[in-house]
């Protein structure tokens, strides 16, 4: 597991709720109008949680708990968001883009390496612990398409 995971694994399981299970989280950049900060982004079994990090990985400000029906519309994709340049290929490849869009008009846009794969971006990125994290990430956001 990452330095990143060993350190903020205890912080958001301190965010749990009796029962609630964790089941994986990444690092990420949660963009704003002209800065970014570091975010740790968990899927549990009942929501997204979204807790700003320092620069010494340790909680900021308070967390963002954003249960499924308070999603309005999320949109991952590519960094590149299909706009070419030499480099759009290669950071495609590493890093993924989410945009949340809350019913109370809340967006969030959210940055995070990839974690795995070839090459030395790969282990830069988060390694296995990351790309573990981009899973159930993806397999919270693919139950917003089984609501009702």
């Amino acid at each position: 597991m990452s330095k990143f995971h060993d350190r903020v694994r205890p912080h958001l399981e301190s965010l749990l709720e009796p029962g609630e299970e964790l089941r994986g989280f990444v690092a990420a950049t949660h963009q704003g109008m002209f800065k970014g900060r570091m975010v740790a982004v968990a899927a549990t079994d009942r929501r997204l949680i979204v807790l700003p990090l320092d620069r010494k990985i340790e909680p900021k400000d308070e967390p963002i708990s954003i249960p499924p029906e308070r999603i309005a519309d999320a949109k991952a994709g590519d960094v590149s968001g299909g706009w070419w340049t030499p480099t759009s290929e290669i950071m495609d490849r590493a890093a993924a883009r989410l945009q949340i869009k809350t019913t109370d008009g809340e967006k969030l846009k959210l940055m995070m390496m990839r974690g795995t794969g070839p090459g030395p971006l790969g282990e830069l990125g988060g390694g296995e612990a990351q790309q573990d994290g981009i899973e159930a990430l993806s397999a919270w956001l693919s139950g917003l398409d089984e609501r009702p």
